[in-house]
């Protein structure tokens, strides 16, 4: 790499590992605020929050990449614009369009780690995160609201490792589960099996239930109704879940599940024409986001190249503005795709094509000039 390259990055990377730890910070207090405060305020033990807290730190770190690499672009080339380094560049013959190129090269870089994080150490720490919810719930039941209940009537979802999902009417302070319904859940198909019960207690990975009923179905069809006095149900890897916006099912989201898992739940969905667009929005979004990275970038440089030419200072406060409006914009069509509104390509992919298209109309008013 030749001296202006290492010069170019030498200014950006310095300001992109802060604007990282920064917009880090900002998303774990988002996470605080919302979640992690009222456990705290309800008595969770300060140590398993924490735990919590810290889980959260891969999620945060993949979606702070490219929205850290644009703003420390936009900050570092504003920069070498305002003291005349860009113009001493060009007077010694180094073409303006160079600061692309290394730039571009980091995003690529970060765009891969951010990939990396995102299928390979989130969905393990999402799983990871439910098993430590589940531990602030039976170490304080109090923490989900003892004896009250949501609009759905249950105020706990529970799952395993099987496809289980186990709805808790009521949890006691003794750790006695009331009005349980456990549904054997298969992909893009009707239940298999329905059992309801008056109480259980959780033992391990054993379920002791008490007065209920067992259900099996067939195409959606009851084949089987068996009543009982009392029995045991083998569990494994039994999780929980805080997240108000989750599935009934408390399963993890469809963005936090590994890309294979995805992929076959997608498939199927796909074979039996069943409409899914949270699911297909999440599959798109597994690429798209990543090369947000690269998506932004090219529009920091572009920006930077048509502000020097009409002798535009971009200082902090429209690196903050732009920041903001892509996540902006974000969040609108991703809720877009996740409700059908839009196809889930078009959710997925329209931030970045966005950035795109601007940072090239940037590039071609810059050149006119």
């Amino acid at each position: 790499m030749r001296r202006f390259e290492r010069y170019v990055l030498d200014e950006i990377i310095p300001a992109f590992l802060g604007a990282l730890a920064v917009v880090i910070l900002l998303f774990l207090l988002v996470a605080l605020q919302e979640v992690l405060a009222p456990l705290l305020a309800k008595g969770a033990n300060p140590l398993l929050v924490g735990k919590l807290l810290a889980l959260n730190i891969p999620w945060a770190i993949s979606q702070a990449l490219p929205l850290g690499l644009m703003f420390a672009t936009l900050l570092g080339l504003s920069r070498l614009a305002s003291d005349s380094e860009i113009k001493g560049a060009q007077a010694g013959g180094i073409p303006i369009m160079r600061l692309m190129w290394p730039v571009l090269t980091l995003a690529l870089g970060v765009a891969a780690l951010s990939f990396a994080i995102g299928e390979g150490v989130t969905p393990r720490t999402r799983v990871a995160e439910q098993t430590v919810q589940r531990q602030i719930i039976f170490d304080n039941p109090r923490v989900i609201g003892l004896g009250t209940r949501d609009a759905q009537g249950r105020n706990l979802v529970l799952t395993d490792s099987l496809g289980r999902a186990i709805s808790v009417g009521e949890l006691a302070a003794d750790g006695t589960m009331r009005d349980l319904r456990i549904v054997t859940m298969q992909v893009g198909q009707p239940p298999r099996e329905v059992i309801t019960a008056r109480s259980g207690k959780l033992s391990g990975n054993v379920l002791t239930l008490q007065d209920g009923e067992r259900i099996t179905y067939q195409s959606a069809r009851p084949i089987t109704v068996l009543t009982f006095r009392s029995g045991t149900l083998p569990v494994q890897d039994v999780q929980a879940n805080f997240d108000q916006n989750a599935s009934a099912s408390g399963s993890l989201k469809p963005i936090d599940l590994p890309l294979k898992t995805l992929l076959e739940r997608t498939n199927a969905y796909r074979l039996q024409k069943v409409a899914a667009p949270a699911e297909f929005t999440a599959l798109h979004r597994k690429f798209s986001e990543p090369l947000a990275a690269i998506a932004l970038t090219f529009f920091a440089v572009s920006l930077a190249v048509y502000t020097f030419r009409s002798s535009i200072n971009l200082g902090f406060t429209w690196a903050i503005l732009l920041a903001f409006a892509y996540y902006a914009t974000w969040s609108v069509f991703r809720i877009m795709g996740e409700q059908g509104a839009l196809p889930p390509a078009l959710a997925a992919y329209a931030p970045d094509t966005i950035a795109v298209l601007a940072g090239a109309l940037l590039l071609w008013l810059a050149n006119r000039r």
